[in-house]
């Protein structure tokens, strides 16, 4: 017994002086462990802030539908907090779960990248950004050299950049895990190298994201959050304030993820899909830009050699009953879909998301769309 304890002291020893000089993203990881969305509790934020609210109206037949048990059931086994459905710019169903509302704040994850896309065509409309085909090495000739001379913006948004980032999200050492609990997003992106010949494969990387977050604050001199505000958040009527994670405090905004609201201004979104880039009566994004969402890059392969044909400039793209898809995801299942067939936004928010796919969708996208297409009237706009 006596060297039973000795030997459990000497490896408790151990492991409390591996925590003590730990990296502290490390620290950070393991006693939070995996993300949630309501991280924003932990992390040093910045606010984007909203203008005069365009508040959503509600259709004649505002949440008379009811859905399938069998649906909703299977909605509720992926730990839904809010679902939303809108066609011709009214609320036809909307429902929240364990205490969360049309306010509450949740964290958007990866369906972040879609928004740093609309900024990007903001970026290029407002002539800090050239064009899609503009070099990385204009703005940061750190890349320069080899593949990296190659690199464009194009290539960032396509995920087909060549950039040695490790994706793991199980990996407590991943540069994905040392970005999300991280302080120094600048020298993780620019110790990366384009090791592989841009604009070949499609490899889903969050560094290219944060990247382009990097080259976003320095073409337009402004943060992310004031760029949001003034390009987006502002123009399109949010109601509320959005949070967006910081790496420490005033610093830099984690754009490959971290993008906080809620479910009717996430839906605001989509409605600048649905409306090829305006609001209001104005042009927020340019309308071909807005055509090249949904429009996929099947001249890039992926690791089956496959042609993509289910992404495009950071938003992705599903094949549903016959009608195209174009939708941002996260990885706890944050979704903003967009149907223009039913001129029609859909939202979910939650804290899981299927693990199976199916033509490069998670199962429960379909399972989202179906409860969709009760609630819908189909072909009515």
């Amino acid at each position: 017994m006596k060297k039973f304890l000795k030997i459990t002291g000497i490896i408790i020893v151990i492991i409390g002086l591996a925590f003590v000089f730990a990296p502290s993203y490390l620290k950070k990881a393991l006693i939070y462990q995996y993300v949630d969305i309501d991280d924003h509790d932990i992390f040093e934020t910045s606010t984007v802030k909203a203008g005069s609210p365009l508040p959503w109206n509600l259709a004649k037949d505002y949440n008379r539908i009811t859905i399938k048990d069998s649906l909703k059931k299977k909605m509720e086994i992926y730990k839904t907090i809010a679902y939303l459905v809108i066609q011709n710019d009214s609320i036809k169903y909307e429902e929240y779960w364990d205490t969360y509302s049309d306010s509450s704040l949740s964290n958007a994850f990866s369906a972040t990248k879609s928004i740093i896309s609309l900024l990007v065509g903001c970026a290029i409309d407002d002539g800090n950004i050239k064009s899609l085909d503009q070099k990385v090495i204009d703005f940061f000739p750190e890349f320069a050299g080899g593949y990296g001379n190659e690199l464009t913006i194009k290539d960032l948004l396509t995920m087909s950049s060549g950039l040695n980032w490790d994706e793991s999200y199980g990996s407590p050492f991943s540069k994905t895990t040392q970005a999300y609990y991280g302080n120094n997003l600048k020298k993780l992106i620019f110790e990366l190298k384009v090791t592989e010949k841009p604009a070949q494969k499609f490899n889903y990387l969050s560094g290219n994201t944060q990247l382009l977050g990097f080259i976003l604050e320095k073409a337009t001199g402004k943060s992310l959050s004031e760029y949001a505000s003034e390009k987006l958040w502002k123009p399109l009527g949010a109601q509320h304030d959005a949070l967006w994670y910081l790496d420490k405090k005033d610093g830099m905004e984690k754009a490959y993820c971290c993008f906080t609201s809620n479910a009717r201004d996430f839906a605001r979104i989509g409605k600048l899909l649905l409306d090829s880039g305006r609001c209001n009566g104005k042009q927020i994004v340019p309308a071909s830009y807005i055509a090249q969402l949904s429009q996929a890059d099947t001249f890039l392969s992926d690791e089956n050699n496959k042609k993509v044909d289910y992404y495009s400039l950071h938003w992705w793209i599903a094949d549903y009953n016959g009608m195209k898809v174009t939708y941002a995801r996260g990885i706890l299942g944050q979704y903003i879909f967009v149907i223009p067939e039913m001129n029609a936004i859909v939202v979910r928010l939650g804290h899981e998301r299927d693990k199976a796919y199916k033509n490069h969708h998670p199962l429960d996208v379909y399972t989202y769309l179906d409860i969709a297409m009760q609630i819908l009237e189909k072909n009515k706009k």
